[in-house]
Formats: structure tokens, C-alpha cells, sequence
């Protein structure tokens, strides 16, 4: 949430609106529950890269990756670092693995809105997202091939293509709670068979 200078008024996302007044009810009238607090919210999305291969062939590509990510979530990702030195994959100590960024609240929203309603809709051939995504205690995994399907990324300039993995991680007991939950939102899920 984010307080409006002009009139100090908290201001939601699109999505935590839908979240607020029209989830809630359909989740508590679905599933029972007594209490908004008891009703499944996502928590957190975390977006990881892995650029192992990529920082192999080219040490100057962690710059273009992390400016990258950073105007996709509109936050500073975390370099993750090799713990230990493994000489079959060619990995020292302390090399740079992965790039990745954790999301809360209103960046969140914001950036699971600008997902589903923009980024998804821009994949070749996309007919929606497999329900077996999900890992058996509600949270979702999305993979994304390329990162040029998000508008703040630049043709211009663009030299690497890398994909990039979305957890969305909910408060959900189970993977129906959390499916009900993610479609109700918005997200382009296909039913289960």
C-alpha cells in the first residue's frame, strides 16, 4: 500500500482491490471459513534467474541481468553466490549463481497484475497455466522463457534472453485452496482434468 501525498489516502493495486472485495467473500462462502484472516492470501513472489551458464561465457553479463530484473519488479535483486566449489559443473566458492528478488505487499500486486494482465498475455502461443504447478501446499511456480514478454524490458539494447522462474507463495493449507485462490484473481490456470 502506498499513502497518496495529495490525500492521504492509501492507494491498492488493481489486484489487492479484487483481493479485498471480491475474493474474500467467494473464499469464505466456498470454503467456510468464519474469519478474514483465516481466508488463503498470496504472502510473497519470489523471482530467481539462474545465470551460472550465461556468467561462464561472458563475466559481464551480471550488470545487464540484475538493471533487467530490476525494472521487471521495480526492486534491486540479490546476487545468490555458489556455497561450495563443484568441478564437474566448473562452480567455485562464491561465484555469482542466481540473481533473485523477493516481493511484498503493494510491489507484489503490483507486479503479479502486470503479470497476469500483461506479461502472460504476450507469450507465443500461451493457453494458460498447468494446475500441476502447484506443489501440494498451495504455492505456485510459474516459468517464463523469456524475459522480453515484460514491456520495461528494452529491445533496443537487448543482448541476452533468459527465463526466469515466479513463485508465488500463499498462505493456502493445500493446492485447492490455493487454486481457487490464484483463479479468482485472475490467474489464467487450466482447470484440472
Amino acid at each position: 500500500m502506498s499513502i497518496s501525498k495529495s490525500t492521504n489516502k492509501l492507494s491498492l493495486s488493481r489486484m489487492e482491490e479484487k483481493y479485498l472485495k471480491e475474493v474474500l467473500l467467494e473464499m469464505k462462502k466456498e470454503f467456510g471459513y468464519k474469519n478474514n484472516l483465516a481466508v488463503p492470501r498470496i504472502e510473497r513472489a519470489v523471482v530467481n534467474i539462474g545465470v551460472g551458464r550465461m556468467l561462464r561465457e561472458d563475466g559481464n553479463r551480471l550488470d545487464k541481468i540484475t538493471e533487467d530484473i530490476s525494472l521487471i519488479t521495480g526492486q534491486k535483486p540479490v546476487v545468490t553466490k555458489a556455497r561450495q566449489s563443484i568441478a564437474g559443473f566448473k562452480l567455485r566458492e562464491g561465484m555469482p549463481m542466481g540473481v533473485t528478488v523477493t516481493l511484498r505487499k503493494n510491489r507484489m500486486y503490483e507486479f503479479l497484475d502486470r503479470l497476469v494482465s500483461v506479461a502472460l498475455p504476450r507469450v507465443r502461443d500461451f493457453r494458460g497455466l498447468s494446475a500441476k504447478s502447484f506443489d501440494g501446499q498451495g504455492n505456485f511456480t510459474i516459468g517464463v522463457k523469456e524475459q522480453i514478454v515484460f514491456p520495461e524490458v528494452s529491445r533496443d539494447d537487448l543482448r541476452d534472453f533468459f527465463g526466469l522462474e515466479v513463485n508465488i507463495i500463499t498462505s493456502a493449507k493445500n493446492n485447492e485452496e490455493g487454486f481457487k485462490l490464484l483463479k479468482l484473481l485472475g490467474f489464467p490456470i487450466k482447470e484440472k482434468k
